[in-house]
């Protein structure tokens, strides 16, 4: 397979809402109480207009991962200073569940990481539910370290997927 990592600019935000409600049902509907997760993806984060501000923030920048130009996936990356200055945010890696477990994530991250460099980023920074103990292990084998510890505070979310860890690597 031929992997394509497309800038998404504002124009294509309708695109993007349709890809990311997709991939978000295929893997994280169980996290919700009744509601909630229909609250999270029509109103919170995947809404049009949400995502229309998101793409024209300097500080997001959004890609489209594609097989034969069709999407199957995206990553954002945000400029935070939340932890330490001049730190890039792995914010969002969403594949659709046909393309897991072929080595895609680790491209995406090792892209993230050359945007960093290129940026002359200081570190990268991402958080992950602590529930998901394979996709810690993944990150510290590309050599994050856990950081900080947190909660989200999304009452429709079920208090055990709730907990969040922070993991930062040095660039």
């Amino acid at each position: 397979m031929e992997l394509q990592i497309k800038p998404i600019t504002a124009s294509s935000a309708a695109a993007l809402s349709e890809l990311a409600i997709n991939i978000y049902k295929q893997h994280y509907l169980h996290l919700w109480n009744e509601g909630g997760a229909d609250w999270y993806m029509y109103q919170y984060a995947y809404a049009i207009d949400v995502l229309t501000a998101e793409l024209n923030d300097q500080n997001n920048q959004y890609y489209f991962v594609c097989e034969n130009n069709i999407p199957f996936g995206y990553l954002k990356l945000k400029l935070t200073t939340e932890l330490a200055n001049n730190t890039l945010e792995i914010e969002r890696i969403y594949l659709n569940e046909t393309h897991i477990g072929k080595g895609i994530g680790k491209e995406l991250m090792l892209f993230a990481e050359s945007i960093a460099i290129a940026q002359k980023n200081n570190s990268l920074v991402l958080k992950a539910m602590d529930s998901s103990k394979d996709a810690i292990a993944f990150y510290k084998k590309l050599g994050f370290e856990i950081i900080a510890r947190s909660t989200l505070r999304f009452e429709l979310m079920k208090p055990a997927f709730r907990g969040m860890v922070t993991l930062q690597k040095s660039i």
